[in-house]
């Protein structure tokens, strides 16, 4: 019997991964990562229990009374953690809560500044490079657990990180970053059901949790627009983004508040009217300007990455064809949204850290900050942050 950490969040998902974990004979403990209110008793990352002794090698959770209720549809909030308890406690796991708020503070950073440098941060892939398969898996070395896993919709296969099985929910494109070592360690029980069966199985279980919607929205922006969270976190910046909105022929055609409001491809929420649509086609934090265009002016070729991970061999890429100019089999995905599209990709021998993708047949709004994810048919070679 394996011992394996899941990462609850009290969704449908991780709930049901608690019992199909179950089902295979595992010894689970659910572990619910916190970066928001403050519960009354915490652990840190050590395993030490704040607040009171613990009287186990792991801290027990004593409650997580106290503080709004937050209906927000997110993650991590006290609403979420009550209900991740509540699916513990039926399925008879121990329960426990990791105080991640100070390692959170870094996506929270990474999020605003990547706005502030006229990017489009991504910062539910950063989570869980750094948070879920990063410092929860210290906490699961910590504790002797032989695997952790999580409620993603995507499959380990030999060893390999895979698409879901349910292409409508694949989650691997957020998976990229796992370092290889980690690999094998990976278990990832829903990624071989449909959304609809998980569902299912949970109302089987009369689960609480069975009906709850996905979480779409970033968690930490609980209100507002994503430009009002940046201008809270940096006071000293509003005003300073302000600039004028220009066509792709270089006409002013307007002013804007602040560049932090805008990315790569958007159309709606700009303001101005300009007789036929026109889109966000590139950010220039230099000169604060927004540069619009029609719908051709998106379309892109080629673009460079960096801060690449793979999750192969570098060498065997271009044994697959992966190096030559034709894609053979080859898909490159640049949205958690979208679908891999047929590309070639070229590594720099000196730096294989950095990648050019050429795409077969070129693809709109390519945005800077956006992650740039390689595929080889459903296995998941790697990736990097598009330039």
């Amino acid at each position: 019997m394996a011992r394996v950490v899941l990462a609850m969040s009290g969704g449908v998902d991780s709930s049901v991964a608690a019992h199909l974990l179950l089902e295979a004979g595992h010894e689970v403990i659910g572990v619910f990562m916190r970066h928001g209110e403050e519960s009354s008793q915490v652990c840190k990352i050590d395993g030490s229990a704040e607040g009171g002794s613990s009287t186990s090698s792991l801290p027990v959770l004593a409650g997580l009374t106290g503080g709004r209720a937050d209906h927000k549809q997110g993650c991590c909030t006290a609403s979420d953690a009550a209900d991740a308890k509540r699916v513990a406690a039926k399925f008879g796991i121990p329960f426990y809560a990791l105080d991640l708020q100070a390692d959170f503070r870094r996506i929270v950073d990474y999020f605003v500044d990547d706005y502030l440098n006229g990017r489009t941060p991504n910062p539910c892939v950063k989570c869980n490079h750094w948070i879920k398969f990063g410092r929860l898996f210290d906490y699961a070395e910590g504790v002797e657990a032989d695997y952790l896993a999580t409620g993603h919709y995507a499959r380990m296969i030999d060893g390999q990180l895979h698409r879901g099985l349910d292409g409508n929910k694949d989650q691997s494109y957020a998976l990229f970053g796992i370092g290889r070592g980690r690999l094998p360690r990976m278990l990832l029980p829903v990624g071989d059901y449909r959304k609809t069966e998980i569902r299912s199985i949970a109302e089987s279980l009369q689960l609480g949790v069975a009906g709850k919607r996905d979480s779409q929205e970033i968690c930490f922006v609980t209100q507002g627009h994503h430009s009002d969270f940046v201008k809270a976190r940096r006071p000293s910046r509003v005003g300073t983004t302000a600039g004028e909105f220009v066509t792709t022929d270089g006409r002013v055609v307007g002013t804007h508040d602040g560049y932090e409001a805008f990315t790569v491809g958007q159309r709606k929420g700009l303001g101005i009217a300009l007789g036929t649509p026109h889109f966000v086609v590139r950010i220039d934090p230099q000169t604060n300007q927004v540069v619009l265009g029609e719908k051709e002016s998106l379309a892109c070729e080629e673009f460079s990455a960096a801060d690449a991970n793979w999750l192969v061999e570098t060498e065997s890429l271009a044994s697959l064809g992966h190096a030559g100019d034709r894609s053979d089999g080859l898909a490159v995905q640049i949205r958690y949204n979208g679908s891999p599209q047929p590309a070639s990709i070229r590594i720099d021998p000196a730096a294989p850290d950095r990648f050019r993708v050429r795409f077969d047949h070129p693809v709109d709004a390519v945005a800077p900050g956006q992650a740039a994810v390689v595929y080889h048919d459903t296995q998941v070679l790697g990736g990097g942050w598009i330039e």
